[in-house]
C-alpha cells in the first residue's frame, strides 16, 4: 500500500463520521433545519392568512391576496433588446426640423451614456416613420403598428417609463426580478408564491421564448433562466420554459417501453423514497421535488392537449397572421399564451429578441414590428371575444428605450440609436386598466420625462395591485431582510391608468 492510500483511509473515516453526525444530530443541525422549515411555513401561512374570505367579496369580485383583484392572470410580452419608443409610440414631429443638429446640452444635462457613444457628438436623428391617430381618443402610433392601432381603445400607452439600468443584462434583470443584481425572485415566481396555482395539471408560471425573429441577427444578448427563476423562493415557483420543437417540456414523453401505468408505479416508489429522505434530512426542497415530479406526471396528459392547435378555427389562426403556423414564432406563442390563460395558468411570459438596433434601425425595426404587431393585436382581440380580457392583464415592455441622437452614420433613411434609460414606452391592456389613453409625457426630444414618471418598480407594483396584492406586504425573509419584488425603494401604483 503506497503513501497516498495510507492517507486515504483516515480521510474516508472522517467523511463517514461527518455523514453520521449530520444524519443523527437531531438536536443540532436537525433542529436548525426544522427551524428553517418552520420559518418558511410561517411565512407562507402569514401570506395565506391575509387572503380575504369569500364572504368578504361582492358578486363578481375575484379574491386577491390583500384585497379584491381586478385580474387573475397576466401575459407579459417582453421585447428583449429595447424597442425604439421614438419610432413606434412617442410621436415627436418637430424633430424633423432639427435633423443632424446637436442635441442641446440642457436636454442631455450630463446624463451618463454607454461606452458605445461616450465622447461622440450627439446628433439628432428624427424618426423616418409616419405617425397617425387611432381610436376614439386619437392616440398616435407609428405606421409600423397598423394592427395594434385597431385595438388601441383597449390599450394604455405608458410613455413615461424609466429605469436605472443602461445595459441589457441588468436592465432585463431589473424588469423581470425587481433588481439589477442577479439571484432575486422573478415576477411570475412572486405571483406563484403569493397566489398559488389555479390549475393543478399545469404550471402556474410558463415561459415562451421566440425561436426566431426578423430584426437584428448579429447583436443578440442571451436570455438567462434566472429571468424566470425563483431566487430565494422555493424552487417550485420558478417558471417552466416550453420548447419550440420536440417535447414542449424536456423529457415529457415516456421512453420507449414505458407506459403510463409503469410510470405511475415508478413515481409512487420514488415519492416514498423521497419522503423517507425528507424525514431524515428535513430539507424542504425535497417536498418541491416530490411536487414537481407529480406535476410532471400530470403534465404528460395535460400538455399535449394544450399545445394541440387543431381545434382552433381558421378564423382564429388567420387573426394571428401567417407566422402562427411556425413553431416557435412570436405569433404562435401569443396564441399559445391565450390557450394557457384560458386553462388558468397564472402567469405567461413571452420573450422576443432582436430589438437592439445600434445601426440600420429602420430596416431591422420593420422586421421586428412585423413579428409582433399583428399577434399582439390578435391576442387582445381574441381575449376580448372570449370574455377574458377584463380579468387578464396583458403587458408589453423592453428593458429601456433608445436615444434621440444617432449612433453610426445618419441619413434620412438610415440611422441607429443607443440605449436610453431615461424614458421609454410600455403598455398595458385589460385586467382593469383604462384603454385608449396615453399616460405620461416626455420632452420634445423624447429624452426626459416631464409629466407622470413611471419607474419599473411602479410598473411592477401596478401589476401586483391588479391581482389583489399590496407590493409592500408580499414579502419573504432572506438574508435578514423581508425581500419583496419592488425592493426597499419607493414604488407607487399607477392609479391614474386604472379603471
Amino acid at each position: 500500500m503506497n503513501v497516498s492510500q495510507n492517507h486515504a483511509l483516515p480521510t474516508l473515516a472522517n467523511l463517514s463520521g461527518r455523514r453520521q453526525f449530520l444524519q443523527h444530530a437531531g438536536m443540532g443541525l436537525g433542529a436548525a433545519a426544522l427551524g428553517s422549515i418552520v420559518a418558511r411555513a410561517q411565512a407562507n401561512e402569514a401570506v395565506s392568512a391575509e387572503k380575504p374570505v369569500a364572504a368578504d367579496l361582492k358578486a363578481g369580485e375575484m379574491a386577491g391576496l390583500h384585497f379584491p383583484a381586478k385580474a387573475k392572470r397576466v401575459i407579459f410580452l417582453f421585447m428583449a433588446g429595447a424597442p425604439s419608443q421614438m419610432d413606434l409610440f412617442d410621436y415627436k414631429p418637430e424633430l424633423a426640423k432639427q435633423f443632424k443638429q446637436p442635441l442641446p446640452p440642457s436636454v442631455s444635462n450630463g446624463q451618463r451614456v454607454t461606452a458605445m457613444t461616450r465622447g461622440q457628438e450627439q446628433i439628432i436623428a428624427p424618426s423616418m416613420f409616419e405617425f397617425s391617430r387611432h381610436g376614439e381618443n386619437g392616440v398616435h402610433l407609428s405606421e409600423l403598428l397598423p394592427h395594434l392601432g385597431t385595438v388601441i381603445d383597449d390599450i394604455c400607452l405608458i410613455r413615461s417609463t424609466h429605469t436605472d439600468a443602461i445595459n441589457h443584462d441588468p436592465g432585463k434583470t431589473l424588469f423581470c426580478t425587481g433588481s439589477e443584481i442577479p439571484g432575486k425572485a422573478s415576477l411570475g415566481s412572486w405571483l406563484s408564491y403569493g397566489l398559488g396555482r389555479m390549475n393543478e395539471n399545469l404550471p402556474d408560471f410558463i415561459v415562451l421564448n421566440s425561436a426566431f425573429w426578423s430584426g437584428d441577427k448579429a447583436n443578440i444578448q442571451a436570455l438567462y433562466s434566472r429571468l424566470w427563476g425563483s431566487g430565494y423562493l422555493p424552487s417550485k415557483h420558478q417558471g417552466v420554459s416550453f420548447q419550440p420543437s420536440g417535447d414542449p417540456v424536456l423529457f415529457l414523453s415516456n421512453p420507449q417501453g414505458v407506459n403510463r401505468e409503469s410510470r405511475q408505479k415508478m413515481l409512487d416508489l420514488v415519492t416514498d423514497l423521497n419522503r423517507q429522505h425528507m424525514q431524515q434530512s428535513g430539507d424542504p426542497e425535497i417536498l418541491t421535488t416530490i411536487a414537481q415530479q407529480e406535476m410532471a406526471f400530470r403534465m404528460q396528459a395535460s400538455v399535449p392537449e394544450l399545445t394541440d392547435l387543431s381545434q382552433e378555427t381558421e378564423d382564429t389562426l388567420a387573426m394571428y397572421g401567417p407566422e402562427v403556423h411556425k413553431s416557435g414564432s412570436f405569433a404562435r406563442n401569443c396564441l399559445m399564451a391565450r390557450r394557457m390563460v384560458e386553462r388558468d395558468v397564472r402567469f405567461v411570459q413571452l420573450f422576443h429578441r432582436g430589438w437592439d438596433h445600434h445601426s440600420h434601425l429602420p430596416k431591422k425595426i420593420r422586421g421586428q414590428a412585423y413579428d409582433v404587431d399583428q399577434p399582439c393585436a390578435a391576442l387582445i382581440r381574441d381575449l376580448r371575444q372570449r370574455g377574458m380580457l377584463d380579468d387578464t392583464l396583458v403587458v408589453f415592455a423592453g428593458e429601456f428605450g433608445r436615444t434621440t441622437y444617432c449612433q453610426g452614420k445618419l441619413t434620412h433613411k438610415d440611422y441607429g440609436r443607443d440605449h436610453h434609460p431615461r424614458c421609454f414606452t410600455t403598455w398595458m391592456a385589460g385586467g382593469g386598466v383604462k384603454g385608449g389613453i396615453a399616460h405620461g409625457v416626455t420632452d420634445d426630444f423624447s429624452y426626459n420625462v416631464v409629466e407622470n414618471p413611471v419607474h419599473v418598480r411602479d410598473f411592477n407594483a401596478t401589476i401586483l395591485h391588479q391581482l389583489g396584492i399590496n407590493h409592500e406586504r408580499l414579502t419573504f425573509p432572506f438574508l435578514g431582510l423581508d425581500q419583496r419584488l419592488t425592493g426597499v425603494e419607493e414604488a407607487h401604483v399607477i392609479h391614474d391608468i386604472l379603471a
